[in-house]
């Protein structure tokens, strides 16, 4: 049987709203034990994961940026000193300094969430930004973001957000939800992914802000060679040619075609060269 959905329920800023129980419960499941953890859930809407979430987590904040929804979810749980719902925008919001307030400056956090898709791709960002204090993250979204985020190199899917996700997390793409598990139901699939939060900058002998800038200039436009992107942005012709010798790349590669240990290499050649 599913669940209701909100009875204001018109998806104003584009939400899907979960409505089937099975799902909810794999989802759940994914996130692992939360019993003695702080849980974050971005987005609950109408609370298909909240209620499950806050019977089980020892603490749960739920960020919800629909103010009318949030004032629902507020009145639900009122008197649940176990529950604290946010009525703000979660890409506003930094997750660092409130898990720092909950847990200290080392603790760390569950994260789940059903993304709006006209914003995945700013969420994930956003998680990315605040890594250090989440330890895994099971989100959903469409089909076709979550593709793109699990890929592998040399497959049409792979690129620049593949690139910046998996670097900072190591990506599984769990299951796949049709368009009837959501009311109102969505044109598109949907994916649920876990992210555990695994930085590899450090191991891979790049800076993180410098790193993302060359993969911007490297995948800035699929149809040219990874060569011709790079001559673009300004690099030396001459510096191109020695850095992909040196990395045993051919000239004619293209970025997608690259693993993301071979775009790091490249990245640290050509800082060195320049």
């Amino acid at each position: 049987m599913k669940p209701s959905p909100p009875k204001s329920q018109k998806a104003p800023l584009g939400q899907n709203f979960l409505t089937d129980t099975t799902a909810v419960e794999r989802i759940i499941d994914a996130i692992g034990d939360i019993r003695d953890r702080v849980v974050v859930e971005v987005g609950p809407g109408g609370g298909a994961l909240t209620g499950k979430l806050a019977a089980r987590a020892e603490n749960l904040i739920a960020i919800e940026l629909d103010t009318a929804l949030a004032a629902a979810l507020q009145e639900k749980y009122c008197e649940n000193p176990h529950v604290t719902v946010l009525a703000q925008n979660f890409l506003k919001t930094d997750l660092t300094r409130l898990i720092g307030e909950r847990l200290g400056p080392d603790g760390k956090t569950l994260l789940v969430g059903n993304l709006p898709y006209y914003i995945t791709s700013d969420i994930l960002l956003h998680l990315i930004q605040h890594a250090s204090v989440i330890e895994s993250a099971v989100v959903m979204m469409q089909r076709e973001v979550g593709e793109r985020v699990a890929a592998q190199p040399g497959s049409r899917d792979f690129g620049l957000l593949t690139v910046t996700v998996q670097m900072a997390a190591a990506v599984e793409n769990l299951f796949t939800l049709p368009p009837e598990a959501f009311s109102p139901r969505p044109q598109v699939h949907s994916s649920v992914l876990r992210l555990t939060m695994r930085p590899r900058y450090n191991e891979l002998g790049v800076e993180r802000a410098a790193f993302e800038q060359f993969a911007r200039a490297a995948f800035a436009q699929k149809r040219k060679t990874l060569a011709n992107n790079l001559r673009a942005a300004e690099f030396e012709p001459a510096a191109i040619a020695s850095a992909l010798s040196r990395a045993s790349i051919p000239p004619t590669a293209r970025a997608e075609a690259l693993s993301i240990e071979q775009l790091a290499a490249l990245h640290r050649i050509l800082s060195t060269a320049a």
